[in-house]
């Protein structure tokens, strides 16, 4: 079987590293990687600077997700993998140019415990009201077949207007660079769907899951695993086994084409053709590991109800803007990990990560590292700013917010356009129609970010497990006798 991977990022890479596995078990399969750009890797960028890692695109992966981690250790990288401080862990929001914590016993969304969420200037009093109410609604609310709709609305009607603008938004935008008037609460929080049909209560369904867990840990409280996870040099050291491991491809300059857009899939008789650069080649399956969009543009000719719903994905773009100081000459900065700004707030940042604090370790003695996110759906015309006007920006904001009078000693910007795949309401229904094509197109499979999960550790899965099925249909066909 003869595959064609087009796009280099991590969801197409870990579908070559998938293929190669089987290939050299003895799988009749071989297979070449197409990629857009310069390099591969896609949004996952990351260089050590003077001792000090600088990410330019996500700096972390979700620790309850495995595939990332099980794929680090299969490329022997275990001893590189390091835990998020969650010892220090604080979270503020932006409020009226304040940091205010995040109270503790939030879970995401859902406050479990009274006295914080009641001592806490986050919210006034009638929001404060609303949460305690929030813990009698009976059961026999919205089912979780139910028509979708936005995570404000599902937060607004449990809690409110106030809880909408000043944490689920900031969480939202942190997360998927989009607002939680845009977004899918079926597809974005599905556990908190099924808890509202379950329970009616977010809350009590919250408290009934935590005491459900604590149960299976024999009474005793379950052992609190770190939220992130990264690497000791950064994630770029993930790209850099996976490339080390594809040494073919590196021997095998035919098997890998880099700065080679390509510009349509076509079927050909049982299989695919893949047209790049006015040259074309023959595949028995293709494995479209792009955005949404991109793909849509390739298969326009080939199924145009297929083309027109991976069109209709929204996607948001973004700037990450690293702000490396000594940190002697900053005025001590607030504990934790650094703050969400509102839209309500009015300012260009999304966030901002105190790097060294989330991740000791990976940053040079003495220094400090913030990382600054802007644009997102509500701001994406900053990504036509220069980076000097970027960089005025980011300081102007931090002399506001943190009062940091001081002098970087570094400022790096990196753009990510039409990067972030948005959920919007209906998502899950589009998939499903998305699939219902799929599948009468055999040997054409999707993976990336705009599917069934955003992260690294998604896209790792999605691209290994498309890399799985087709090797397994190549285990299935009967082989030539010499």
């Amino acid at each position: 079987m003869r595959v064609a991977i087009v796009g280099g990022g991590i969801a197409g890479l870990a579908a070559a590293y998938e293929l190669e596995l089987a290939r050299r078990t003895g799988v009749p399969v071989e297979y070449e990687l197409f990629e857009a750009g310069p390099r591969l890797g896609g949004v996952i960028s990351s260089s050590v600077v003077d001792g000090t890692v600088i990410e330019r695109g996500p700096d972390s992966f979700l620790t309850e997700k495995p595939a990332a981690a099980e794929l680090c250790r299969e490329l022997g990288l275990e001893r590189a993998l390091v835990p998020s401080n969650d010892a220090e862990r604080k979270t503020f929001i932006l409020v009226r140019n304040r940091l205010v914590e995040l109270p503790d016993g939030l879970m995401f969304l859902v406050p479990t415990k009274l006295v914080p969420m009641a001592l806490t200037p986050l919210f006034g009093w009638t929001t404060k009201l609303r949460m305690l109410l929030e813990w009698t609604r009976g059961s026999g609310g919205r089912g979780a077949d139910e028509t979708d709709e936005s995570v404000a609305a599902m937060v607004r009607r449990h809690y409110g207007q106030e809880v909408v603008d000043r944490l689920a938004d900031p969480l939202l935008s942190g997360i998927y660079g989009g607002g939680a008037a845009e977004l899918s609460a079926r597809s974005v929080l599905p556990r908190l769907v099924e808890m509202e049909a379950q329970f009616g209560s977010l809350t009590r369904g919250t408290l009934a899951g935590i005491r459900a867990r604590n149960a299976a840990a024999n009474g005793a409280p379950a052992a609190a695993r770190p939220i992130f996870t990264t690497l000791r040099h950064g994630l770029q050291q993930l790209v850099d086994a996976l490339l080390a491991r594809l040494d073919l491809l590196r021997l095998d300059p035919a098997r890998l084409h880099l700065q080679a857009p390509v510009t349509a899939v076509e079927r050909a008789g049982d299989g695919w053709r893949v047209v790049c650069g006015g040259a074309s080649a023959e595949f028995d399956a293709v494995v479209l590991a792009t955005p949404a969009w991109a793909a849509s543009e390739m298969l326009e000719g080939v199924d145009g109800a297929l083309s027109a719903e991976l069109g209709a994905i929204p996607y948001s773009s973004s700037v990450t803007v690293n702000v490396v100081y000594d940190g002697a000459d900053l005025d001590p900065l607030p504990e934790g990990f650094g703050f969400l700004a509102p839209a309500v707030e009015g300012r260009a940042m999304l966030a901002c990560t105190f790097i060294h604090r989330k991740f000791p370790g990976r940053t040079a003695a003495g220094k400090s590292v913030l990382r600054v996110f802007l644009g997102g759906a509500r701001n994406a015309g900053l990504l036509s700013e220069t980076d000097p006007e970027l960089s005025a920006l980011v300081r102007r904001e931090l002399l506001e917010i943190l009062h940091i009078s001081a002098v970087p000693e570094l400022v790096e910007v990196q753009r990510w356009p039409r990067a972030m795949a948005q959920y919007a309401v209906g998502h899950a229904e589009r998939i499903g129609r998305i699939r219902e094509r799929l599948a009468g197109l055999p040997g054409l499979h999707l993976a990336g970010n705009a599917y069934d999960g955003i992260g690294i550790s998604d896209c790792i899965r999605l691209g290994r497990g498309a890399a799985r099925e087709l090797a397994a249909r190549s285990r299935a066909v009967p082989q030539p006798v010499a």
